[in-house]
């Protein structure tokens, strides 16, 4: 977050989009919901190395993750059908080390704007897909079909990288 507790202040300006204007605890349920970019990046496995805080991201998805939408299939119900599913909230953001960079909640607290391809830019769901910033068609297997003693053997950098064109300002002129 910026020194001032708000995202990219622009309060001076009330047609500024509320992620630019608003602290993350001053938005409603659902402009938080909303900065969600359903890249499903963070519904991926991940094993902590013993000892540190470094994350190594698997190509596993968790068993509620849709690999088509990038979505959680029971968002609802999610906490209750997987025991380490993580709700983010503006309590908890900062501390959770293993977001992906290309996470809006990780780029407003960091006091960074979003990117051409975030669904709330570019009014399009499916540009996430397009920047290739989703699991879409990366998924390796479910956690239902891996055991925890292989997950070592799903291990990929990619989620900690951004896709080639998605650090762009605007949407690039070719097709991503």
């Amino acid at each position: 977050m910026a020194p001032n507790g708000r995202t990219m202040t622009t309060a001076k300006d009330p047609d500024a989009p509320f992620w630019r204007r608003k602290a993350m605890k001053e938005m409603t349920r659902e402009e938080w919901e909303s900065l969600c970019d359903g890249c499903g990046r963070c519904c991926l496995n991940k094993l902590q190395e013993e000892g540190t805080d470094r994350t190594y991201y698997t190509d596993v998805s968790c068993k509620l993750l849709d690999g088509q939408s990038c979505r959680c299939s029971d968002y609802e119900n999610r906490s209750a059908k997987v025991k380490d599913c993580v709700t983010l909230t503006t309590r908890n953001i900062n501390r959770i080390v293993w977001l992906p960079p290309t996470c809006a909640y990780r780029l407003i607290a960091d006091g960074k704007d979003l990117y051409w391809w975030h669904p709330l830019v570019s009014g399009d769901p499916d540009t996430v897909h397009q920047a290739g910033v989703s699991v879409r068609g990366k998924v390796g297997a479910s956690e239902i079909d891996v055991p925890d003693r292989d997950l070592e053997d799903h291990i990929v950098s990619w989620p900690l990288k951004w896709p080639k064109g998605a650090k762009e300002k605007a949407s690039p002129s070719k097709k991503v």
